[in-house]
């Protein structure tokens, strides 16, 4: 388990500077880490949740929906910051094996904020929060070893 948090909390790296000494002065202790990433998810979750039932609002079910709906996407990704730290994770967000995955959640989450408030067009918009939850899957799965090409072999599998 110390193996472990030290692994999400950054702190399994090679030398430290003085700048990760101060960082790790004023970090979080590990309970507090776990709440601030359970709180975060869980909000996440309700806004995303919140924002599918705001779709059938007249009017503003649009604009309500692709807010939330992105907002929540953004705070369950954000929520890991808890648990690895903010630089970390923007690291690992921007490795080569994560890279096109980072992009395509944040240009579903960008597309989806245009299809809303600029273009007005509630299909597109539903069909990026489709994209977007797809995107946001796969990059979830970067970080579970060997699950990638578990699915890439189940869905030849399937396919075939």
């Amino acid at each position: 388990m110390d193996k472990l948090k030290k692994v999400l909390s950054g702190q399994d790296t090679e030398d430290r500077g003085g700048l990760s000494e101060v960082v790790e002065a004023s970090s979080l202790s590990w309970d507090t880490r776990i709440k601030g990433f359970i709180a975060c998810f869980a909000i996440g979750i309700l806004c995303s949740l919140l924002g599918t039932f705001l779709l059938w609002v007249p009017r503003k079910g649009l604009y309500l929906f692709a807010v939330f709906y992105t907002f929540g996407n953004i705070a369950s990704i954000g929520s890991t910051v808890f648990l690895m730290g903010p630089m970390k994770q923007l690291k690992r967000m921007f490795e080569p094996t994560r890279l096109i995955a980072t992009i395509m959640v944040l240009l579903c989450f960008a597309l989806t904020l245009c299809s809303a408030f600029w273009w007005h067009k509630k299909g597109l918009a539903l069909i990026f929060c489709i994209l977007q939850s797809l995107a946001l899957t796969w990059y979830s799965l970067s970080f579970i070893p060997f699950a990638r090409d578990a699915v890439k072999k189940c869905f030849a599998v399937c396919l075939a």
